[in-house]
């Protein structure tokens, strides 16, 4: 039996932009540029920015008048950027922590984080941080996935709720960080302007497996006794065969300070 299933674990800055560029990424990003507003003259930050995949969007908006600030912990991701922004003059890059952002209090107009509390140690200081360098009025976007909420079409239901029950409990961190992200908002001192629930779906079997990490995710469940060998081995084969649909629930929220 095969000790590899699916496709490899992909570089995490490709992953980001492939996921990205998707329809259903371009769709909610837009949304969320658009909800929060962003000026000419903003000064705008982009906290666990990755590769800089929204960078270039938020610098055109806010013109060579305003700055967009990026901050990643991570020196390849911040490296990615670099090339990825190179020539546009608004962008600042800086390392650092979402728990200790590298900004200075008060001096945001606009401040987003996207897919990053979902991975984090502590959601709610990470919010905080958002809350102490925004300016009184700024607008804060935030949008993250709710991984209990994970369908894959099978005829093997059990094994499809096994794979949703052991990526929430084991792959992701916050894996219904989604779902809190209004309440947690307004623990931090927000006040929610509005909240928007989307649905990525998936028909392709190739890019569900790779953003999804059907195959490599099952591997591991296989391999910590979650998920029956054959079984799970039986599901993913059926999986890329014929029609597929996996969907799950992305939330926006945007909040004012």
């Amino acid at each position: 039996m095969s000790t590899t299933l699916g496709v490899p674990t992909p570089d995490q800055a490709s992953y980001m932009l492939r996921a990205a560029a998707g329809d259903a990424g371009r769709a909610y990003k837009r949304r969320m540029l658009d909800l929060l507003d962003v000026r000419a003259g903003h000064a705008v930050l982009d906290a666990g920015c990755g590769p800089g995949t929204d960078l270039p969007a938020l610098a055109e908006r806010v013109g060579d008048g305003g700055t967009v600030v990026g901050v990643d912990r991570d020196p390849a991701m911040l490296d990615r950027a670099r090339a990825r922004t190179h020539g546009l003059r608004p962008v600042e890059l800086r390392e650092g922590d979402v728990h200790a952002l590298p900004v200075e209090p008060g001096t945001m107009d606009r401040a987003r984080t996207d897919r990053v509390l979902m991975h984090v140690a502590d959601p709610a200081r990470a919010l905080a941080q958002l809350h102490l360098v925004t300016r009184p009025g700024a607008l804060v976007g935030l949008a993250e996935p709710d991984w209990d909420t994970l369908v894959v079409d099978a005829e093997d239901l059990d094994t499809s709720r096994a794979f949703t029950r052991y990526t929430t409990a084991e792959v992701v961190r916050n894996a219904t960080i989604g779902r809190s992200l209004a309440r947690l908002a307004e623990q931090a001192g927000f006040t929610v302007e509005a909240v928007d629930a989307t649905t990525p779906v998936f028909r392709d079997f190739g890019e569900a497996d790779h953003t999804l990490g059907l195959g490599r995710n099952l591997r591991k469940a296989i391999d910590g006794g979650h998920i029956d060998a054959d079984r799970g081995h039986a599901w993913f084969s059926a999986l890329s065969r014929g029609t597929f649909y996996a969907s799950f629930t992305l939330v926006g929220v945007v909040c004012s300070r």
